[in-house]
């Protein structure tokens, strides 16, 4: 073999070779893999260096090599001849088997003419050069019958079958462990559903059968390992069986104990728990007295602490294949310890289990969760502390590495050192490094083959720098981090997008809860609400002030949540004097990244009010063409300093408007952000004027100053448009309002104006602040017949609202005004609202108790009504 002249051994000589040479299980092993032979009936895998001759697998995808060149089987029907000869290896098949099976109880007249034609192409991709006649030809012909004449050697399901069997007897001879070690060569030979992509036979009983054979060898695998207690080994095997099975009692009962055995009592009482669900709702039966033994273990502790392998002796000889040595495995444990004090993303959490499941199940190639969002939003803290929970289902170790992609001194880690540790933790020793990225790629690939290895790649740039990490065979599972989308990772490589936002209220107080304790909380309930809310319910922010309050135990909570409270001195109570945990740093970290473009539309956002921003919009806010506009939220969006939750729609959390405003303050004039205002302003005043006009022709439109330079206002097609357009800005809108009012601008009166036949059509509070906003403002300019307008409107919405004392006033001062002004219209119609008014409050005291006025609604709660009311009364006292 050293000089090459044979290229395997026959099974025999294997073993006479171990037994003369006193290899240990694990060396015997690596002798076998390093192409020594198939070691006792190993299948060798298709397409590697021990594939010369032919090799068929049928345990996954149908494929054959022939000396390491995969052979071409032709169509479907032909590759089905093919399967069904390969699931009856050396057995006869006659002829109308075949028919029966391809075609069911209507076979075509020419049936048995397409099965002679199969066969007969079959033998030349089979047996290319021999005669018909040849002893040695693999596809016979005996009459009407066929069989595939094959050994182990060049069949997967026969290499399966011969190491189970061996298995089987080390099991009976009481070897637990070396019966594991010979159940996991069996069950590696699996690379997903038997025949997958062979349809016609999808439900055949022989494939039906392998299905069985797989459950019963992880089955007699995971009792070998209960008893070895090698549990890790057998956990990635239980868990897609039980999903596959999920009435398989005695599947459900061996992953108990592997639970239990690796220190997860609560997943194991979680499964029994399930199961027992499931029988009594579609069996309506109890737990067989295998599994109700392994509850009572679970609970009682009764089951022994997993041991961890005996370490690798050092090899008694070399293992020599073509005069190149095989080095011995590593099993690299590279995460970082968990984040302690973690707390929600169950949603998140599941979506990764799920993925992980998906792929045991199917046999995935390679299977990627890219995790992205904005700094600051717990994607590492996820990643870390859902791959801990997992490990033990990648039994073959875990690497990590923190690419740098975002970080203080901007430079990214080069993918070729993250790929050369990753080479130095698999022990290649460094004269056998590549120098070229590609080569040393090729060769981490090329030693993650047929192991199961979790990968994580932290803080990724981009997918370019990801792709030369990313292992090529089954097994295993990657998880990337990135505040970038990484959409070429998804489209070229599969990956599954998992983006996180802030927590949810509910989270964010628990994480609090965690870091400080339950009674601090406890005791300042509402303290830790506000700290909650300013802090974005962003983990890291949350993380820092749970810190800051740590370190000074006597600190009330409501002295930080003041600090909090201005949003101009919120990042420096953020602060942490570390560039790797402040929020103002983690924040420029992505800023840094950003083109001249992007910089500028990021600090205008901090002008505009929110909470969130259209495409159009922003391009009036910057003074840019939409397309530029768009290109900048693209790239703002694409490293998480926005996030596009609809589509055109781009919003960021309260810290992140703090630091556009700061940068905005530091990087633009106060002239150029009020002429930003000022065009924000015109955008949204001019597109709402024209959807009112839409919505109500018969009101009398304003006259409206034409709009700034690089204002460009929305184009409105009909009603339903201009209502759509209304609807989705409806906040937006309400914002722009008291942003208007608080900064002085003389046109913030019109805003109110356009937007009363909107609101009226339901949204009544908003009306009556709209119309409050416009009294100040009139107030302010001391504009009679705009004070008069707007307490006419007033009392209007105060009459929707069912406040008819509040409304007769308003309608009163309007009344006194319009005769100011000698307006006799105005004063009709001052009248007919007052009217309409009086007729409402008779028809709201006539109505029984417990129900509302025809046009009335419920007055809402006392400290609202109470607020508005004392605005109000201050407007009116002017």
């Amino acid at each position: 073999m050293e000089q090459g002249r044979t290229a395997h051994l026959r099974t025999g000589s294997v073993d006479a070779v171990i037994r003369a040479l006193g290899l240990d299980r694990r060396q015997a092993r690596e002798f076998a893999r390093a192409g020594l032979g198939d070691a006792g009936g190993s299948f060798p895998a298709a397409g590697s260096d021990q594939s010369a001759g032919l090799r068929i697998s049928v345990l996954g995808p149908l494929t054959v090599w022939r000396d390491g060149t995969p052979a071409e089987l032709g169509p479907p029907l032909r590759r089905a001849v093919l399967a069904l000869l390969a699931l009856s290896p050396d057995r006869l098949m006659h002829r109308e088997t075949l028919i029966d099976a391809l075609w069911g109880a209507d076979p075509p007249a020419t049936a048995v003419n397409q099965v002679q034609a199969h066969v007969s192409r079959l033998r030349c991709a089979l047996d290319p050069g021999r005669s018909r006649r040849d002893p040695r030809r693999l596809l016979v012909s005996t009459g009407t019958s066929y069989r595939l004449s094959v050994t182990a050697e060049h069949l997967d399901l026969l290499a399966f079958q011969d190491e189970a069997g061996r298995a089987q007897a080390a099991q009976s001879s009481q070897d637990a462990a070396a019966a594991c070690d010979l159940y996991e060569q069996a069950l590696r030979l699996w690379r997903g559903d038997p025949l997958a992509d062979v349809d016609r036979l999808r439900r055949h009983p022989a494939v039906i059968g392998l299905y069985r054979q797989r459950s019963a060898v992880i089955v007699a695998h995971a009792e070998a390992a209960c008893t070895a207690r090698l549990y890790n080994q057998v956990l990635p095997h239980l868990r897609p069986l039980t999903l596959r099975e999920p009435l398989h009692e005695r599947a459900h009962a061996l992953l108990m104990i592997a639970l239990a055995g690796t220190g997860r009592q609560a997943a194991a009482l979680k499964v029994f728990e399930d199961l027992r669900h499931r029988l009594d709702e579609q069996l309506a039966v109890r737990p067989c007295a295998e599994l109700a033994d392994a509850h009572q273990r679970v609970l009682r502790q009764q089951i022994p602490a997993a041991r961890e392998p005996p370490a690798e002796p050092a090899p008694a000889i070399r293992l020599i294949r073509a005069g190149r040595a095989t080095p011995e495995r590593a099993v690299p444990r590279q995460l970082p310890p968990a984040i302690r004090h973690f707390a929600g993303r169950s949603g998140e959490l599941t979506a990764l289990t799920g993925l992980m499941e998906r792929a045991m199940r199917s046999g995935a190639t390679v299977v990627i969760s890219a995790i992205g969002g904005p700094g600051g939003v717990g994607k590492t803290a996820l990643a870390l502390h859902w791959a801990h929970q997992v490990a033990g289902h990648f039994p073959d170790g875990q690497l990590y590495v923190n690419l740098r992609g975002f970080a203080p001194d901007g430079e990214p880690l080069p993918s070729a050192d993250a790929l050369r540790g990753f080479l130095d933790a698999l022990q290649v020793p460094a004269e056998r490094t590549p120098a070229r990225l590609e080569a040393g790629a090729a060769l981490y690939r090329s030693l993650l083959v047929g192991r199961r290895v979790l990968i994580m790649l932290d803080n990724a740039r981009d997918a370019e720098q990801v792709r030369p990490l990313l292992p090529g065979s089954p097994g295993c599972l990657v998880l990337v981090t990135s505040r970038s989308r990484l959409t070429g990772l998804v489209a070229k490589n599969g990956a599954h997008p998992l983006m996180l936002d802030v927590l949810g209220e509910n989270d964010a107080r628990e994480l609090l809860t965690r870091r400080l304790g339950p009674d601090r909380v406890v005791a300042e309930p509402q303290a830790a609400g506000d700290i909650v809310m300013l802090c974005a319910r962003l983990p890291l922010a949350l993380s820092i002030v749970a810190a800051r309050a740590a370190v000074r135990p006597c600190l009330p909570l409501w002295v930080l949540a003041d600090e909090l409270r201005n949003p101009r001195t919120r990042l420096d109570a953020l602060d942490t004097e570390e560039a790797a945990t402040s929020v103002r740093a983690v924040f420029c970290w992505s800023f840094q990244q950003l083109s001249v473009p992007a910089v500028r539309m990021f600090g205008l956002l901090g002008v505009h009010p929110g909470p969130d921003i259209s495409v159009p919009a922003a391009a009036s806010l910057a003074g840019v063409p939409v397309c530029a506009a768009r290109a900048a939220l693209d790239q703002l969006a694409r490293i998480g300093l926005l996030a596009e939750h609809a589509y055109g729609r781009f919003a960021f959390h309260d810290l992140l408007r703090a630091y556009a405003a700061e940068q905005a303050c530091a990087n633009e004039s106060d002239a150029t952000r009020r002429a930003a205002a000022h065009r924000m302003l015109d955008h949204y005043l001019h597109t709402a004027c024209r959807a009112a006009v839409l919505l109500c022709p018969a009101r009398q439109p304003l006259r409206l100053v034409p709009p700034r330079p690089g204002a460009v206002p929305e184009a409105i097609g009909d009603d339903k448009h201009a209502l759509a357009w209304l609807e989705a800005e409806h906040r937006v809108l309400l914002a722009v309002m008291a942003l208007a009012v608080g900064s002085g601008f003389h046109d913030a009166w019109r805003l109110p104006w356009t937007l009363v036949t909107f609101f009226q059509r339901g949204h009544w509070r908003d009306y009556a602040a709209s119309q409050l906003t416009a009294l100040e403002v009139a107030q302010r300019l001391d504009d009679l017949a705009g004070q008069a307008c707007a307490f006419r409107r007033l009392g209007r919405a105060y009459g929707l609202l069912g406040w008819h004392k509040d409304a007769h006033a308003c309608m009163r001062h309007a009344l006194d005004f319009y005769r100011q002004l000698g307006d006799a219209v105005g004063q009709a119609r001052t009248r007919l609202a007052l009217a309409w008014g009086i007729r409402t409050a008779q028809l709201r005291r006539r109505t029984a108790p417990g129900t509302q006025s025809p046009r009335a609604v419920p007055r809402g709660s006392r400290r609202t009504r109470a607020r508005q009311r004392a605005h109000h009364h201050r407007l009116v006292s002017r």
